[in-house]
Parts: C-alpha cells; sequence; structure tokens
C-alpha cells in the first residue's frame, strides 16, 4: 500500500478522473461536430463540382466546339465544294443529333445543370446562326430566311426572360416540329444539292419558315396569357391580404 488515496492517485473509480475525461470527450466531439458541417459543405460542393462534366453536359460542350468547324469547313475553297460541304454537313448532322439526346439524357438520369440550362440554348442557336449566316453569305440562301428564323428565336428566348416571373412557357409540340424542319431544310441547304433534290429543300424550307412564323405567333399569345393571368392572380392575391 502507497498511502495515497484512490482519488489523488487516479485510480477507475475517481470522480475527478471521469469528469475530465468527460469533459475533454466533449471538447473532442464538439470539435469535431463544429468541423462536420464544414465538411459537408466541402463535399457537397464537390459533388456539385463533377456534376458539371457529365455526359450531357460534355455532349453540349460538343456542339459548341463543333460551330467553328463547321464554318471552316463550310466556307473551305470559297464554300462552293461539294466535298468540304459535306463533311460541314456531316459535322451539322453530328451537332442536331447530340441537341436530341443531351436534353433527353439530362432530364431522365437527372443531370440537369446550371450550366447546362444556359448551354443548352446558346449551343443550338449558335450552330443554327452560323449554318444560316454562311448559306446566306454564300448566295445559297435568302437574308429574308436568315432574318426570320434567327429572328423568331432570339425574340422568343427574350420573350421568355420577360414573362418567366409569371410562369414558364412550356414547349409544344408545334416548337418540336418546326426544329425538325429547320434541322432538315438547313442541312438539305449544307449539301451541294442538285436537280429534284435541289427543288424539294425549297419546299421543305418553305414548310419550316412557315412553322417558324406560326410557332413565334403562339408564343407570343401564350406569353400574352400567362402575364394576365399572373397579374390577375397577383391582385387577387392582394385584395386578399387587404381582406
Amino acid at each position: 500500500m502507497t498511502g495515497v488515496p484512490a482519488s489523488a492517485a487516479g485510480g477507475p473509480g475517481t470522480p475527478g478522473t471521469h469528469g475530465a475525461a468527460g469533459v475533454s470527450g466533449a471538447g473532442a466531439a464538439g470539435a469535431q461536430g463544429s468541423k462536420s458541417p464544414r465538411g459537408g459543405k466541402l463535399g457537397a460542393a464537390a459533388v456539385n463540382q463533377a456534376s458539371l462534366w457529365n455526359v450531357a453536359n460534355l455532349l453540349t460542350m460538343l456542339r459548341l466546339v463543333l460551330v467553328p468547324g463547321f464554318v471552316a469547313l463550310m466556307l473551305a475553297d470559297g464554300g462552293y465544294d461539294p466535298v468540304w460541304r459535306a463533311w460541314a454537313w456531316a459535322a451539322f448532322a453530328v451537332a442536331m443529333i447530340t441537341d436530341i439526346f443531351d436534353g433527353h439524357l439530362a432530364r431522365t438520369y437527372d443531370l440537369v445543370t446550371d450550366f447546362g440550362k444556359i448551354a443548352d440554348p446558346i449551343a443550338d442557336k449558335a450552330i443554327m446562326g452560323a449554318a444560316l449566316i454562311c448559306l446566306s453569305s454564300l448566295g445559297d440562301l435568302p437574308w429574308w430566311v436568315t432574318a426570320v428564323i434567327l429572328g423568331r428565336e432570339l425574340g422568343v428566348t427574350l420573350l421568355r426572360f420577360v414573362v418567366i416571373r409569371y410562369g414558364v412557357i412550356p414547349a409544344s409540340r408545334g416548337g418540336k416540329m418546326k426544329t425538325l424542319a429547320q434541322g432538315m431544310a438547313v442541312g438539305m441547304y449544307v449539301l451541294a444539292l442538285t436537280g429534284p433534290l435541289a427543288t424539294l429543300r425549297f419546299w421543305v424550307m418553305a414548310v419550316a419558315v412557315a412553322l417558324t412564323v406560326v410557332t413565334g405567333l403562339d408564343y407570343v399569345r401564350q406569353a400574352i396569357v400567362l402575364r394576365r393571368q399572373g397579374l390577375a392572380d397577383r391582385k387577387a392575391a392582394a385584395e386578399e391580404a387587404e381582406g
């Protein structure tokens, strides 16, 4: 026996030791707890950053990269070489096909990101605008056709931003038909077609222009209705709050 009390020796039954251990354990747990939210935020940020490189966004980036390549192929050797025009058509076709798949993949597998929401419509309009401007500059397509199609696309985009406070204008079946008709018509004009096929592409473009105008006017109608409904709902909510 040493003569030292168990309490002083720090034996297993020492309340002071357990208290110190409890304080130190609580401090360690508190330190770990204070670090965990930060770690959670960093982990979430890492997941969000990784989601930027999903397959849908990569296809969108591919379309953006194809735009300058398409222009270079389209204007090679003066812009009238059938071989270069065929390669330009291939680039245009790849861009249009990836436009179908990236949206489908993003919706089906929950790959929608802020980057995709912004970059996808830009890529769509960039490849179509590049093709129309190249065709008109080469004299293959009247400038008024290019102005009508691009004017409609830009106008609808601005209209969506104006009425977004009241709601979202959903994509219509007519709009999808318009996109398909435009892709087919512009693709046929990119190719150096002659004879009956050249006549056919004229009528396909006529259908595309008609659908462009009709669907554009329909978007204007939907925007007006949506705005009126939104204003009416706000007025009713204000009157209910006052009452």
